[in-house]
């Protein structure tokens, strides 16, 4: 059997390599009090059962231009406004009390702003109860008929407890109560009715499956914690009125399980709730209030009640307790009010009540820290050192965070307006505080003596003291002896009644002791059978146990097997692990260089783009310039033809009159004018279009091939500026199926594929020079166009820089030194010019100027 360890809290040493223990979060609850008035301002909003939702004052949103946020927090339970204390005490505190009861240990504490309730859900209000009465009410309901009597635990100065015997907890008794002023207050006084209503629970709370077994004392203690000073509200101290003693604070100190309490501070034993109750309100009474700008009763310090339960159990009679300091069981419930959190300047303190605010801010921030850290060490596996000492506050509670236990908080808001920043501070510390985890407690070892001894020491009349001695009912069974005195020699009587009684009494003996003696054969035949039947049975455990240890060493077999297995597979797993981080890193080499292949396909594609859009203007270019070239070379060509028909011709009608008509006079030669007219009136300079005279007038006229333009199908861009000065010129560039803007954007640019962009510019000799700058539309990666120029037009406007002289239709007067005057251009370009050659014995000679003579060789 493995005894109990005592200590409070409960914290079993951690050994290194040891499994961790499970854990559960920090239940944190919130709980919404009513406003004051009902038309003010509220910020706060209940959504559902687990989330509150923080909506940003008007006066906030003014300050912040406007800016409205809304924050929503979730909790493990949310309290509307309409929570009863019952309610709010069967969800939060009831399992704390259980766990109490049980030998665990628990930490229950309320936060908040000034005014948000955090008292009337600790104490509660005259008709209304609030936990800590509620708690107290459970425990003893729990173990009212089942408490030591007083003064048999004694508490020590070591953080534990010690056991008296009877006798010694008998005269601790009465020594007390021959004291003028006990301190321990009396069950039997009547209660205060300052307070009565408090603890006057309508409903029976009780905890179930109570070792009845053993026996419990409670003990309750209360400190505060004032500029992070600990004093003992409980302690007490003799007024002097010539010079008053201040109270003495008190010092933390460690205890052999590493376990933080307040050295010297007072505990008192209490026996029913009454009693608890009152020893609570009279330390409540020197607690340190003022008034402040936020709560005309706001406490200045953290308050904590410690209730320590103490369990021993009864003895193997189940009649007196075990006196065996080993066995005895120590769980605590701690509550704790802490004092309210609020900015300074809200409270409009000056002197003490300053300091008093920062060093409440100071303690209750080192909390949020703790918190903080506890958080990150867990969930990050760091390993930060959690400042604990640097606050009283901190320090104190460090078991419950670092061993075992629950641990609640209750966080308390007040939804005005006003409070809308504290309250967003304090849902921010909650919202940290849930996701730190503690060490759930374990269960305490049970004692080895058998169950159910107190009601076997009832049921035997009380305890074996008090049981008549066998002898005396054998004596009372036998015949009373007659008198024996014999007062006459001649008394014959007497004698032989006495010796007749004594007689009856050897023969009663005899019988009884045959009949003792048949019992006892009887009782060893039985004890005989027992005995059989407990080897019997001892044969047939052993059976079992040697076939149960065969199985545990085939399961045992197995688990091996099933661990090697284990091991294989991890090994695998962490193969595969390797391979899949190998083949991740080359998909994503792989992937990085396919993006680089596609970016340089991309560079590529848009390269043979640009360069096929240039081949194709220099194949479109080329093409035409052939085709004007070989049509200028198809007009000479033909022009050659119909002169040398022409020419034929003439001749023939020259032969033909030579022939047919008889010669009488030498013919006239035609005068210039006339052969001028002939000309004029037989060729004519070609038109612009290439209609070709042919000696045929009924054959079709041969027409160009209209050639379709290449950018028929593409839509473009027409963007000339604002400035663009209107050159009023017969060539204007025209674009059909254009969108014209003054200034290029993207909506435009995404409908088209070419972009033409008219700029204009002074040339040299002061005219208008317009340049057409064309380019091709792309499409870019991020979802834009970007435009690539592939060609510039240039239209140029000028004058004639000299006055030439038109040359009439007739003959110009001859010049003084007998050279012709100066053609104009118009005569310079036309295509054919006849005249005759004088002195020709044919007749007219005809010279084409269109092409340049042959000269003969």
């Amino acid at each position: 059997m493995k005894p109990a360890r005592t200590k409070t809290p409960r914290k079993p040493p951690v050994k290194k390599g040891a499994q961790t223990t499970l854990k559960d979060p920090v239940g944190v609850y919130c709980r919404v009090r009513p406003l004051s008035l009902p038309d003010q301002e509220c910020c706060i909003e209940v959504i559902n059962n687990t989330t509150v939702q923080l909506h940003t004052p008007e006066g906030y949103r003014l300050n912040r231009n406007g800016d409205y946020k809304e924050t929503q927090y979730s909790f493990k339970q949310v309290f509307g406004t309409h929570t009863t204390q019952k309610e709010l005490f069967d969800v939060v505190a009831n399992s704390l009390v259980d766990d109490l009861i049980h030998g665990k240990n628990g930490l229950l504490f309320t936060y908040g702003v000034t005014g948000s309730g955090k008292t009337h859900t600790m104490t509660g209000s005259p008709g209304e109860g609030g936990l800590l009465p509620r708690c107290l009410d459970m425990i003893f309901n729990s173990i009212g008929s089942l408490q030591a009597k007083r003064y048999v635990f004694k508490s020590n100065d070591r953080n534990s407890m010690d056991i008296q015997c009877e006798v010694d907890a008998l005269l601790e008794r009465q020594k007390r109560e021959a004291t003028p002023t006990p301190k321990t207050p009396s069950s039997k006084r009547q209660v205060d009715p300052e307070f009565v209503d408090m603890i006057n629970v309508q409903e029976f709370c009780k905890a179930e499956e109570v070792d009845e077994d053993s026996v419990y004392g409670v003990f309750v203690s209360y400190i505060e914690i004032y500029n992070n000073y600990i004093y003992d509200l409980l302690e007490e101290v003799p007024f002097d009125p010539i010079k008053p003693k201040p109270p003495q604070s008190k010092l933390l100190r460690e205890d052999k399980n590493h376990n933080m309490y307040v050295a010297g501070c007072t505990e008192v034993e209490v026996k029913s709730t009454e009693e608890a109750f009152e020893v609570f309100w009279r330390g409540q009474k020197k607690r340190r209030i003022a008034n402040t700008h936020l709560n005309r009763e706001s406490s200045r310090s953290h308050s904590v009640f410690n209730i320590k339960l103490v369990q021993a159990p009864l003895d193997a009679d189940g009649d007196n307790v075990l006196q065996e300091k080993e066995q005895i069981t120590i769980s605590q419930l701690s509550l704790v009010d802490l004092a309210g959190s609020e900015r300074t300047n809200r409270t409009k303190a000056e002197g003490n009540r300053l300091r008093e605010a920062g060093n409440i801010n100071q303690s209750l921030m080192t909390l949020r820290t703790c918190m903080e850290v506890l958080r990150e060490n867990q969930m990050y596996g760091t390993n930060k050192m959690v400042p604990y000492r640097d606050s009283k506050l901190t320090h104190l509670f460090k078991n419950y965070f670092d061993g075992e236990g629950k641990v609640r908080m209750i966080v308390c808001v007040n939804p005005k307006a006003e409070d809308y920043e504290e309250s967003l501070q304090v849902m921010r510390f909650a919202e940290v505080t849930q996701e730190v985890e503690v060490a759930r407690p374990i269960d305490r070892p049970i004692c080895g003596l058998t169950p159910g001894r107190r009601y076997r020491n009832q049921a035997r009349g009380g305890p074996v003291g008090d049981e008549p001695l066998v002898s005396e009912v054998v004596l009372q069974s036998f015949p009373p002896l007659p008198p024996c005195e014999i007062l006459n020699i001649n008394d014959e009587q007497t004698l032989p009644r006495l010796i007749e009684a004594l007689e009856k009494r050897h023969h009663l003996r005899q019988v009884m002791i045959d009949e003792f003696n048949k019992q006892a054969v009887t009782f060893k035949a039985l004890l005989q059978e027992f005995d059989n039947a407990v080897l019997n049975k001892e044969n047939y455990v052993q059976g079992k146990l040697n076939e149960k240890e065969k199985v545990i060493s085939g399961q045992k077999l197995e688990i091996e097997r099933l661990e090697k297995k284990n091991k294989t597979l991890e090994y695998k797993i962490e193969i595969l692990e390797k391979t899949t981080t190998i083949y991740e890193e080359d998909k994503r080499s792989l992937q990085q260089e396919l993006e680089t292949q596609n970016q340089k396909l991309q560079r590529q594609f848009s390269d043979k783009r640009r360069l096929e859009a240039r081949l194709q203007g220099m194949m479109t270019e080329t093409t035409m310039k052939w085709e004007k070239e070989c049509e200028r070379r198809v007009a000479a060509k033909q022009l050659e033809m119909q002169n040398k028909l022409w020419v034929k011709d003439e001749k023939l009608k020259q032969l033909k009159a030579i022939v047919t008509e008889p010669r009488t006079e030498k013919p006239e030669r035609p005068s210039r004018e006339r052969d001028r007219e002939k000309v004029t009136q037989r060729s004519v300079s070609p038109p612009p279009v290439p209609f070709l005279f042919q000696p045929d007038q009924n054959a079709p006229p041969i027409r160009l091939r209209h050639r379709r333009s290449r950018s028929a199908g593409d839509r473009w861009v027409d963007h000339k500026p604002a400035s663009n000065v209107q050159t009023e010129t017969v060539m204007q560039p025209h674009v059909p199926h254009a969108i014209t803007v003054s200034v290029a954007n993207e909506k435009a640019l995404a409908k088209c594929e070419k972009y033409m962009l008219t700029h204009q510019e002074l040339a040299s000799d002061g005219e208008i020079e317009t340049k057409l700058i064309k380019g091709d539309v792309y499409k870019t990666r991020g979802g834009g166009q970007s435009v690539q120029f592939t060609d510039i037009e240039t239209l140029k406007q000028e004058s004639p820089t000299g006055s030439r002289k038109r040359r009439s239709s007739t003959v110009a007067p001859a010049q003084p030194d007998g050279t012709e005057s100066e053609w104009t251009d118009v005569e310079t370009r036309c295509s054919v010019a006849v005249e005759m050659r004088a002195g020709s014995q044919l007749g007219p000679g005809y010279q084409h100027h269109a092409q340049p003579k042959r000269k003969k060789p």
